[in-house]
């Protein structure tokens, strides 16, 4: 609303210019003469509200043309917009020297539209030639001003290997997700130094984690203070360079659009370990980085025969099965799990799988015989119960 308001008030500054400019020769070929209609601020008012009328027409097409403009541009590192504004600048002088002999012509065309069409035209190749100079190295400035018949040698060879492009392969700014955040990952991640470039948090990320931790909910009020801290210590310790967004999207309602809409808009990786949001992310063609897949990959392989000490804590889908978790998240499905609700358990891995979600371990406990008869009404391993008895 804030961008449209201000399309909106340059409509009618220059509504208002026009009126002033041309309104008056509009009512003299009208034959209008009462000068309670022709004066400076009728005018004015009258032009201002044409491109008023006009700009709540337009306003949205012109806002998504700038919208592009901005994206293409925050794309552009400055050299080459330095370039580009350059050479823009000597077309546009060009286009005004050719443009001063059709001045004197008395057609409309030579006199207005052919200016303006160079001026167009001659801006745009500016701006074009300028990127593309931007782009040389400077082996390509040595070689576009080389003796036609010298020869490179090998060491201009070697530093032509060295000079090459890497902006392809190389994305500055990582964008992370209010998950990624209250993950906490981020922060070893970071200290490791495998990250580079830096860190940015939208200032829509920080507000959902504010609401987060502000919730009625305990369990999501500790998951949004998590978040904030880590973005404290991320700061704090300025581990790598972390950067805030400023701005907003406000014509988008969900976070997860206004991330991948940010990421579009200035070429950056989306940082998260969110499943779904992932897909999403790929689906529109905007590069992401999975943490998990990143553990995933760094985790060592879990071997049928390796004991594991883990906590039952919920029944599982199939009969008498169990539910554990390790410290990283990977699910353990215990055999006869279900007589060890809440308790601490030595286990033996049965089996591993590894699917799009994450790694499922199978395990059955290490004194399954035992435990499962002391976890059924207290009886003992040779059938007698707690009073010394035997059942029969």
């Amino acid at each position: 609303m804030r961008k449209k308001s201000v399309v909106l008030f340059i409509f009618a500054v220059l509504g208002g210019v026009m009126g002033a400019a041309y309104l008056p020769r509009v009512w003299q070929i009208s034959g209008v003469t009462s000068p309670m209609v022709n004066n400076l601020a009728v005018n004015i008012l009258v032009g201002a509200l044409i491109f008023l009328i006009l700009g709540l027409l337009f306003a949205g097409l012109l806002l998504r043309l700038i919208n592009k403009i901005e994206a293409y541009l925050n794309r552009q590192n400055p050299m080459t917009l330095i370039f580009g504004s350059l050479v823009t600048i000597v077309g546009l002088v060009l286009a005004l020297l050719i443009s001063v002999s059709f001045r004197e012509s008395k057609s409309v065309f030579f006199n207005t539209v052919i200016p303006w069409i160079l001026m167009i035209l001659f801006g745009y190749l500016g701006f074009r030639i300028g990127t593309r100079l931007s782009k040389l190295k400077l082996e390509d400035w040595r070689r576009l001003f080389q003796a036609p018949g010298r020869k490179s040698t090998g060491e201009d060879t070697g530093k032509e290997v060295l000079d090459k492009d890497r902006e392809p392969n190389f994305h500055h700014y990582k964008i992370l997700d209010t998950n990624i955040l209250i993950d906490g990952r981020i922060y070893d991640l970071a200290k490791t130094g495998f990250l580079e470039g830096t860190l940015l948090v939208p200032n829509f990320v920080l507000y959902e984690l504010q609401y987060i931790a502000d919730s009625s909910d305990s369990i999501k009020r500790v998951r949004g203070r998590r978040g904030l801290d880590i973005l404290n210590k991320l700061q704090n310790e300025q581990i790598m360079p972390i950067e805030m967004y400023e701005g907003d999207f406000e014509d988008i309602p969900e976070v997860d659009s206004k991330l991948i809409q940010l990421a579009k808009q200035n070429g950056g990786i989306i940082v998260t370990n969110d499943y779904n949001l992932n897909k999403v992310i790929q689906f529109q063609n905007v590069q992401v980085l999975n943490i998990n897949s990143l553990a995933n990959a760094l985790k060592p392989r879990v071997i049928p025969g390796e004991d594991l000490h883990v906590m039952v804590v919920k029944n599982g889908t199939e009969r008498q099965q169990g539910v554990a978790y390790l410290d990283d998240g990977t699910m353990v499905v215990v055999e006869d799990g279900r007589y060890f609700i809440n308790k601490q358990l030595d286990v033996v891995v049965t089996s591993a799988i590894q699917t799009d979600a994450g790694r499922m371990i199978f395990a059955k406990p290490v004194h399954s015989s035992k435990n499962i008869e002391d976890g059924n009404g207290g009886k003992k391993s040779d059938g007698s119960n707690r009073n010394g008895k035997k059942s029969s």
